[in-house]
C-alpha cells in the first residue's frame, strides 16, 4: 500500500485536464469525446504520411469523421467494418501475414483487430483519438509487428473512461492480447488517460522507432511475459511505473530510455508462487536516464536478480521513504533495488538519491561488482515512523558484498548515512574505491576482507572502516580517516585484526590493534595531536622514507596506524611532524615519490615486534581493538 499515491496522481491528472480549459499554453488544446470527457492533446500535430509499400496490405485512412478502407482480402477471410471512425478488423486467414497500414487523422475513432494469424500494423502518419476506449485494441493472441514508418509522426490518445465491450480486456491506449513488436524509424506519441499507455498480455519488444509516452495514469509500458528493448528511443512520463513486467523479465540491450515517473522506473513485479517464473532485470547496453519522484519509488527494481553487463545509466530518486502498512515495514526509495542478487560486470551507473531514508543500491541477496563505474550521492535525512527508522545509505547488501574491480565513488550526508555496507561479509579484491560518508564508510556485520585495490575512506562522524566481526588485510593501498575519539580509522571491536600485506594508513581518535599472533606484516601506531594538512613522515636513519602522509582534519587526540612491507625489523625509524612536500603522487594525503623537507622530530621506534606503539596512543585491547 503506497498511501494513495496513485489516487493522488490520478486526481492531479483530472485537475490538470479541468484547469487546462483556461490554459495559456498555445501548444495544447482540449479535444473531447462524445461523452464530454476531455483529454489534452496538441492540435498542431502533423502526421507526415509517407508514400510507402507494405506487402499484403490493407489500407485504412482516417479523415475527420470518415474512414477510407482498401481491403484486397475481402473475399479471402478478412472483414473490415466501420461505425463512424471506429474500425473493426476480423481475420480468419491462417497462411498470410497481412499488414494493416494506418494513416490520416481522427478525433473520435479507433482500430480493433481480431485475427487467427500473426499480422503487422504499419503506422504511416496516423493520429487516432478515441473518446471512449483504446485507440488501438488488438483482441488477438498472435504476434503483432508494429512498424513506425520512417519520416512519419504518429499519435494515439485514449480517454479517462472506457465503454465496456463485453468481457474484453482493454488495459491501455495501445493494447494487445498477444506479442507486440515495435520497429521502424518513425515516431509514436502516446497519451494514456485511462490506465497504461502501451500494454500487452504477452511480451513487448522494441527494436526501433522513437516512442514517447506523454502521460500515463498508470504504467507507460506494461507487459505480462517480458519487456525487451534492443534499440530505438523510449521517452516515458508516467504517474505509475514507467516500464513494468508482471510475470517475467526486462532486458535492455540497446537504445535510449528516458523516464520521469511517480512510481518505479523499470520494474519486474511477480507476486505469485510459480517457481517456473523467474523475474529479473538485465541491462546489456544502451543509455538510461531515469528520474522517480514518488515515496518509496525505485529507478530500477526487481523481485529477483539485477545484472548490469554494460550501458550508461543516470538514476535520480527524490521520494521519501514511507511506512508500508501491508508489509508492516518501512519502504525506501532507491536507485537500484534487487530482491535477489545484484551483479555489475561493466558500464557506468550514476545515482543521486535525495529523499529521506533513500538508498542508492539496496540488495536483499549478494552484491558483486566485477568492473565498471559506480558514482553515488545520497543527501536524504533519516526517516522515522514511530519507533522504526531508516537512514539514507549508499550501497547496501543483506548478503555478501564483493568488489573484484571497477571504480566506486560515494558521498553520503545526514544521520547514519553509511557508504558500503554488508550484513554478512564484505570483500574487496581490487578496484578504486573513494568514500566520503557521514557515518561509517565501510561496514560489515561478520567480516571485512581487503585483498587489493586503492581505497579511501573519510567519515564525518564515525569510523572509516568498521567490522562488527573480524578484519583481514592482505594487500592494497588503504587510506582511512575516522572522526575524533572514540571513532577510528580501522575498527573491529575486540575481534581479530589480521594484516599480512598492503599499505595501510588509518587515522582517527582511536584504532583497533592488529592481532600480533596472526599478522605477518609490521605495524606502528603513533599517538599525538594532529592538525589539518599537517604532514607526518616516517624515515629510517639513512633517510629512506616509508611514509609521507597529510593529516586530513584536526584531532585533539590523533591515533595513526601505519602498516607496510617497507617497515623492517631492527631498524630505527624517526617520526617527523610538520615540514613540507614537493612533487610525487598524492592519493588522498598518502604521498609516494615525493621530496619531504623535515619538520619536528616527534619520536623514534624500532619495530622489534609485529605491533609497535609510539607516543600517546588510544587503542583497543590487544588482539582486537575497541573503543576505550
Amino acid at each position: 500500500m503506497r498511501l494513495n499515491k496513485f489516487l493522488l496522481g490520478f486526481l492531479c491528472v483530472s485537475s490538470f485536464v479541468i484547469i487546462s480549459c483556461s490554459s495559456d499554453d498555445d501548444d495544447d488544446d482540449l479535444t473531447g469525446g462524445d461523452d464530454g470527457s476531455n483529454v489534452v492533446v496538441d492540435e498542431d500535430f502533423v502526421t507526415n504520411t509517407k508514400d510507402t509499400t507494405f506487402i499484403n496490405s490493407v489500407l485504412i485512412t482516417y479523415s475527420d469523421n470518415a474512414v477510407e478502407i482498401k481491403n484486397p482480402y475481402a473475399d479471402k477471410g478478412i472483414v473490415v467494418t466501420k461505425t463512424g471512425s471506429d474500425v473493426t478488423v476480423t481475420s480468419t486467414i491462417t497462411d498470410t501475414e497481412v499488414n494493416y497500414v494506418l494513416s490520416g487523422l481522427t478525433k473520435d475513432g479507433s482500430l480493433k483487430i481480431y485475427s487467427d494469424y500473426k499480422f503487422g500494423v504499419g503506422l504511416n502518419g496516423v493520429s487516432i483519438i478515441n473518446g471512449d476506449g483504446a485507440a488501438i485494441n488488438i483482441q488477438s493472441g498472435k504476434k503483432v509487428s508494429l512498424v513506425l514508418v520512417g519520416g512519419t509522426s504518429n499519435r494515439l490518445v485514449d480517454n479517462a473512461t472506457y465503454a465496456a465491450s463485453g468481457d474484453e480486456d482493454m488495459k491501455g491506449t495501445l493494447f494487445s492480447e498477444g506479442q507486440l513488436n515495435f520497429d521502424g524509424n518513425g515516431s509514436l506519441l502516446v497519451y494514456g488517460y485511462n490506465k497504461h499507455a502501451i500494454a500487452s498480455d504477452d511480451y513487448i519488444r522494441i527494436k526501433g522507432g522513437n516512442i514517447t509516452v506523454k502521460t500515463a495514469v498508470k504504467d507507460g509500458i506494461h507487459a505480462n511475459d517480458y519487456v525487451r528493448i534492443d534499440g530505438g528511443t523510449v521517452d516515458i512520463t508516467a504517474l505509475g511505473d514507467a516500464i513494468e513486467c508482471e510475470e517475467g523479465y526486462v532486458a535492455v540491450n540497446g537504445g535510449s530510455i528516458k523516464v520521469k515517473s511517480v512510481g518505479d522506473g523499470i520494474k519486474t513485479s511477480y507476486k505469485g508462487t510459480d517457481t517456473s517464473i523467474v523475474p529479473y532485470i538485465t541491462i546489456n547496453g544502451g543509455t538510461l536516464d531515469i528520474t522517480t519522484t514518488g515515496d518509496g519509488s525505485k529507478a530500477i527494481k526487481s523481485k529477483g536478480d539485477i545484472t548490469i553487463a554494460d550501458g550508461d545509466m543516470t538514476l535520480v530518486t527524490t521520494g521519501s521513504a514511507y511506512y508500508d502498512t501491508d508489509d508492516a515495514d518501512i519502504s525506501s526509495s532507491a536507485g537500484i533495488k534487487a530482491g535477489g542478487n545484484f551483479l555489475m560486470k561493466k558500464g557506468t551507473v550514476s545515482i543521486n538519491s535525495s529523499g529521506a531514508g533513500g538508498k542508492a543500491i539496496s540488495v536483499d541477496g549478494t552484491l558483486t561488482v566485477d568492473n565498471g563505474t559506480i558514482s553515488v550521492i545520497t543527501t536524504g535525512d533519516q526517516f522515522k515512523y514511530g519507533n522504526d527508522d531508516t537512514a539514507a545509505k549508499a550501497i547496501k547488501s543483506d548478503g555478501d558484498l564483493t568488489i573484484n574491480n571497477g571504480t566506486i565513488t560515494i558521498k553520503t550526508s545526514k544521520t547514519e548515512a553509511e557508504g558500503l555496507e554488508s550484513k554478512t561479509t564484505l570483500t574487496i579484491n581490487n578496484g578504486k574505491i573513494e568514500i566520503e560518508a557521514y557515518d561509517d564508510c565501510i561496514n560489515a556485520t561478520n567480516h571485512i576482507q581487503i585483498n587489493g585495490g586503492s581505497i579511501y575512506c573519510y567519515s564525518e562522524t564515525n569510523d572509516g572502516i568498521d567490522s562488527n566481526g573480524t578484519l583481514t588485510v592482505t594487500g592494497g593501498t588503504i587510506v582511512t580517516a575516522g572522526a575524533g575519539a572514540p571513532e577510528e580509522g580501522f575498527d573491529c571491536d575486540n575481534n581479530t585484526f589480521k594484516i599480512t600485506g598492503g599499505t595501510l594508513v588509518g587515522v582517527g581518535g582511536s584504532t583497533s590493534t592488529p592481532t600480533s599472533s596472526v599478522s605477518t606484516q609490521r605495524t606502528v601506531i603513533y599517538g599525538g595531536s594532529g592538525t589539518a594538512n599537517q604532514f607526518v613522515h616516517i624515515a629510517a636513519a639513512d633517510g629512506t622514507g616509508v611514509l609521507t602522509f597529510k593529516v586530513p582534519r584536526t584531532y585533539n587526540q590523533m591515533t595513526l596506524l601505519f602498516s607496510s612491507a617497507n617497515l623492517a625489523a631492527n631498524t630505527v625509524y624517526t617520526i617527523y611532524t610538520g615540514g613540507s612536500v614537493a612533487g610525487g603522487t598524492d592519493f588522498h594525503g598518502l604521498y609516494t615519490g615525493a621530496t619531504y623537507t623535515k619538520g619536528t622530530s616527534s619520536g623514534t621506534f624500532t619495530p622489534t615486534s609485529m605491533v609497535t606503539t609510539v607516543g600517546n596512543v588510544s587503542t583497543g585491547p590487544g588482539g582486537g581493538g575497541g573503543r576505550p
